[in-house]
């Protein structure tokens, strides 16, 4: 008897860092979605993911507060997502090259100003951050209780924002615009629509929300800014956009599968102490090739995406 209950808390422990850990990815996937439904390709996840976390850690080391880290974290998602609209939508960059230069930027801008607006203690001081929070009554449900209701409050938002944004993209006039867009910006310009002002808003709105996953791995998760900590999460998002089939819910599906061998990986390296731990690691971007080779050839991507606008060229 008391080895099935050890059993059970391992499992639910376990699947609840499964939510956890794959948060950022679901943050990212989810919000590069709306960009890409618009027709424009964003390769640059990983930099708005690490333009979030500087902005999170920021915003709480001046001020001590987390909710102005994570208005901070917004914040540096919109500005640089700005750049990228004005290199994607009016100048006409390609936009794969656009995507590199905003992570490289990204990357690099955020390691050097955490040295100078943090300081060398950056990458070891404790940030406040949020706390787990046990929903009433919810929080005791047997199994999924300590699993899906003994979070923090960025997990919550993620439950509210994803069945509202499959609203929108889905069900609202605003999402068909998008997907009209990313579809055929001829037509939807000869409708009257404003294919510039659709993309842009979708660029910046996106990329903020992908900006919140930056935020998560401060705020909720390590509680410290360290240069390149989201170790190619951005990249992982984009496998889990594709896999989720550009659907915020398929996103958040997908993500939380790249998240379950996330978590795999380091009960595995806890259990077996004896093995190059560089071998577990390796196993969510293993997975995420696997998963992209299997599935992601019966997907269908925006037909236009890739492809510069201009009503005198097109």
């Amino acid at each position: 008897m008391f080895d099935a209950i050890a059993d059970y808390g391992l499992i639910t422990a376990f699947l609840a860092s499964v939510i956890r850990l794959s948060m950022p990815l679901a943050y990212a996937a989810v919000g590069g979605i709306f960009s890409e439904r618009a027709g424009v390709f964003n390769v640059g996840l990983e930099g708005f993911l690490i333009i979030g976390a500087f902005g999170a850690a920021y915003g709480t080391f001046h001020t001590g507060s987390p909710y102005m880290g994570l208005l901070m974290g917004l914040l540096c998602g919109c500005l640089l997502a700005i750049p990228m609209a004005i290199m994607t939508v009016s100048l006409g960059v390609n936009q794969i090259v656009a995507g590199i230069a905003v992570n490289l930027f990204a990357l690099g801008f955020t390691a050097f100003l955490s040295r100078v607006a943090i300081g060398p203690t950056a990458n070891t001081k404790l940030l406040p951050g949020f706390s787990k929070i046990a929903i009433p009554g919810l929080s005791k449900l047997p199994f999924v209780g300590p699993i899906f209701f003994n979070q923090d409050l960025l997990v919550y938002l993620m439950y509210v924002a994803v069945p509202i944004l499959y609203y929108i993209m889905f069900r609202t006039a605003w999402g068909l615009n998008i997907r009209a867009v990313g579809h055929s910006p001829r037509s939807s310009d000869t409708a009257g629509l404003s294919v510039t002002r659709v993309r842009y808003v979708a660029i910046i709105g996106g990329n903020m929300f992908v900006a919140l996953g930056g935020c998560y791995l401060v705020l909720s998760q390590v509680f410290v800014f360290s240069e390149d900590m989201t170790a190619g999460k951005g990249f992982i998002a984009i496998a889990a956009m594709i896999l989720g089939r550009w659907s915020p819910l398929g996103a958040l599906l997908a993500a939380l599968l790249f998240g379950f061998f996330d978590a795999l990986q380091l009960r595995l390296q806890f259990s077996n102490p004896d093995v190059p731990y560089e071998i577990f690691t390796t196993l969510p971007y293993v997975m995420s090739i696997l998963a992209l080779i299997l599935f992601a050839g019966r997907n269908v991507a925006p037909q236009a995406i890739g492809r510069f606008y201009s009503r005198e060229d097109y």
